[in-house]
């Protein structure tokens, strides 16, 4: 039953430290006291993936999107829980493992080299991605030297060509052209009609309505809800209207609140391992 599945998350924790500075950080690392603050960037989330399925992550910032992407696509490890994925993943984010002082053309046999590709699949496909990112004139200048739209352009071009199983998209249709966009989406759907799984992160909720099929609402490192598109749009549209309308000091209580029951949960998960 679960080959059917394509990426199956559970009990996904990720924690991390904040300090007050180096000192802390040093002694956290040298003593057996643990210094700093932990932060819960996601606390215990659940959720699954068909292949096929296009599901989007909706929540206000600062509420793990990129965090879970980053899991989900290998890129960063989870403190607790366990993700099993059926297919290879790929991460497009804005300069996702771009590397600043190599040229354009030696990050994308750096990139598919470390996918595993050959010299001579290498040859083949740089000239497509070249051509789908739009770079030819500044394919052999320094990656640092292009605009973050470029960057976008270059690690969108990457990851659509070596054909992934599943397509990790984060905010990477936000910067750059609408062109440019609209050639992205285009891509999105041909994949779509082949089936592939896609997760989609973006603060365009009009993307998500023309894209997506499920929508995974995280709000401050918790799931807050997960269905269709029709059935949490909706509630995720009319919560951001009335959260535009909170005052600073009434944000500030929402948040609070939210921490609680993260709080709550976390103590709950202890209690039950």
């Amino acid at each position: 039953m679960t080959m059917k599945k394509a990426i199956i998350a559970k009990n996904i924790s990720k924690k991390y430290k904040l300090y007050n500075g180096t000192k802390e950080r040093l002694l956290d690392l040298i003593t057996p006291k643990s210094y700093g603050e932990d932060f819960y960037a996601l606390t215990d989330v659940n959720f699954e993936a068909e292949k096929g399925d296009i599901v989007g992550f909706v929540g206000i910032n600062g509420s793990g999107k990129s965090t879970l992407s980053n899991i989900i696509a290998g890129i960063v490890p989870e403190t607790k829980g366990s993700v099993e994925i059926n297919g290879q993943a790929a991460l497009i984010a804005v300069a996702a493992g771009l590397k600043n002082d190599l040229t354009g053309r030696d990050n994308i046999e750096l990139k598919l080299l470390m996918l595993g590709f050959t010299k001579e699949e290498i040859r083949g496909l740089e000239p497509e991605i070249i051509e789908f990112a739009e770079l030819e004139k500044f394919i052999d200048q320094p990656v640092k030297s292009y605009s973050s739209g470029m960057k976008s352009r270059l690690g969108f071009a990457i990851s659509v060509n070596i054909n992934p199983d599943i397509l990790i998209i984060d905010e990477a249709l936000s910067v750059g052209d609408k062109a440019f966009a609209e050639k992205s989406l285009n891509k999105m759907k041909e994949f779509k009609e082949k089936g592939k799984t896609m997760i989609f992160v973006s603060h365009s909720i009009g993307q998500m309505k023309q894209f997506c099929e499920k929508i995974l609402w995280l709000e401050y490192g918790m799931v807050k809800d997960f269905g269709t598109v029709e059935e949490v749009i909706p509630k995720y549209e009319k919560f951001l209207k009335e959260f535009k309308k909170m005052s600073k000091k009434e944000r500030k209580s929402y948040r609070e609140e939210a921490f609680k029951r993260q709080q709550e949960a976390l103590l709950l998960d202890r209690q039950n391992n």
